[in-house]
């Protein structure tokens, strides 16, 4: 399709401060376009705040240009500038790519907004909107893709994938968000190139992760990870049964969407154990914080659902998962349970019997017992290994009988079971 041909007019909702910068760069003389994901998400009828343009200004014309303006990326050409909402937008130079490792690329600025839509990954994220002229710009039939849901590279597909492999998850994700069929030649290419996504960094995967769980329905792009055998190199700890994976991907989507990460350890609850989880989560640049959560709360989601009609065991139940983990716990059961097409009204029994317990403040832990080491040496025991087992010995008549948890009572049964009756 030709540049002339492919324009357009129709007016898309741009932020204010969008169109203020993008007249001031067009009234010094720099063509200014609306590009990437905002115009996509517009012609789709979805709202987005992070708005991008491309000019042919050079990044030193922008700085001088504006007064606030940040160097997000200059050495790509990429200068942020805040705009008159308190926003700060990217302002980019066209580019074009001179070449590439499949990582990263070096590029070279262009001079025209054909050549800068030219070098994006997919038709769909190809489209250019003047926010002044309400010009549509769509040299590669990316308009025309949306209205029939269909996911197409730009140009030659195998070349859009050798350019940056991480497009390839990009494009499962597109497909999955938007519920789009991937364009036979783009889906062969992108399988074709799967195994290369063994050279991208841990923190591109984790990011594209981030933003696949953050979408309504996640198990779309997720099937087709493992449809276009992803899943197999950028999370090789997973591997399940077809249908076992159906009711983990169920899951995932039935896990809250404003939780995120609970959606994540969702899906890594079928890595087959704590030390290899642990791995992957280092390898995926967790941060510790959040390796510790995956890792407990993976723990605590095999932990056995207590009967609620059982107060000790449910006591128990909280004692194992851990009074901090409770919660999320709960959400994943529930997320489980959903994906499964269990029995809701059942696990909100048990719900309900472990949330009021734990509101109770049953003790639970060593530290919430009535006595300490400090007590079993004044009782006249000695220090040593045996202390530790007999506070948890302790901590288990608890919380069978929170009624125990008094120095007095507590004492007499360490006597009793301990030391032999005295007297």
């Amino acid at each position: 399709m030709s540049g002339r041909a492919a324009i357009a007019h129709l007016k898309l909702s741009v932020p204010k401060a969008v169109v203020e910068i993008a007249r001031k760069l067009e009234d010094a003389g720099f063509e200014t376009w609306c590009v990437g994901g905002a115009v996509r998400d517009a012609l789709l009828g979805l709202r987005r705040a992070d708005w991008d343009l491309a000019t042919a200004a050079r990044p030193d014309r922008v700085r001088r240009l504006f007064r606030r303006t940040y160097p997000i990326g200059v050495e790509f050409g990429t200068v942020g500038v805040r705009g008159g909402d308190g926003v700060v937008y990217e302002v980019t130079s066209f580019r074009r790519d001179m070449a590439t490792d499949g990582r990263r690329a070096v590029i070279e600025y262009a001079d025209t907004i054909e050549e800068d839509l030219a070098r994006r990954d997919f038709t769909i994220n190809a489209i250019a909107y003047h926010p002044l002229r309400h010009e549509l710009k769509d040299p590669f039939g990316g308009l025309r893709d949306l209205e029939r849901r269909v996911l197409r590279a730009v140009g030659h597909p195998l070349t859009r994938f050798e350019e940056d492999y991480l497009r390839i998850l990009r494009g499962l994700r597109f497909a999955g968000r938007f519920d789009m069929t991937i364009e036979p030649g783009t889906w062969t290419a992108l399988r074709e190139r799967v195994p290369r996504l063994v050279r991208l960094s841990g923190e591109r995967v984790r990011e594209e992760l981030l933003k696949v769980v953050a979408d309504p329905q996640p198990s779309r792009a997720l099937n087709l990870y493992r449809g276009a055998s992803a899943l197999l190199v950028v999370y090789p700890e997973i591997q399940v049964p077809d249908e076992e994976w159906e009711r983990l991907v169920a899951a995932v989507d039935a896990a809250r969407r404003s939780r995120p990460f609970l959606r994540i350890v969702m899906l890594f609850t079928a890595v087959s154990s704590l030390d290899a989880l642990e791995e992957m989560m280092r390898r995926l640049r967790f941060s510790n914080a959040e390796s510790d959560r995956a890792l407990t709360l993976k723990a605590a989601h095999a932990v056995d659902l207590p009967d609620p009609s059982d107060a000790r065991a449910v006591r128990r139940w909280l004692g194992r998962v851990g009074t901090e983990a409770v919660r999320d716990t709960v959400r994943l059961h529930a997320a489980s349970v959903r994906g499964r097409g269990g029995d809701i009204a059942a696990f909100a029994r048990v719900a309900r019997a472990a949330l009021t317990t734990l509101r109770q403040r049953p003790p639970l832990t060593l530290a919430e017992l009535a006595i300490d080491g400090d007590d079993l040496k004044e009782f006249g025991l000695q220090p040593g290994p045996q202390f530790a087992e007999i506070l948890k010995d302790c901590l288990e008549r608890v919380i069978d009988d929170p009624g125990m948890n008094t120095r007095e009572r507590l004492l007499q049964y360490v006597s009793e079971r301990w030391t032999g009756p005295r007297g």
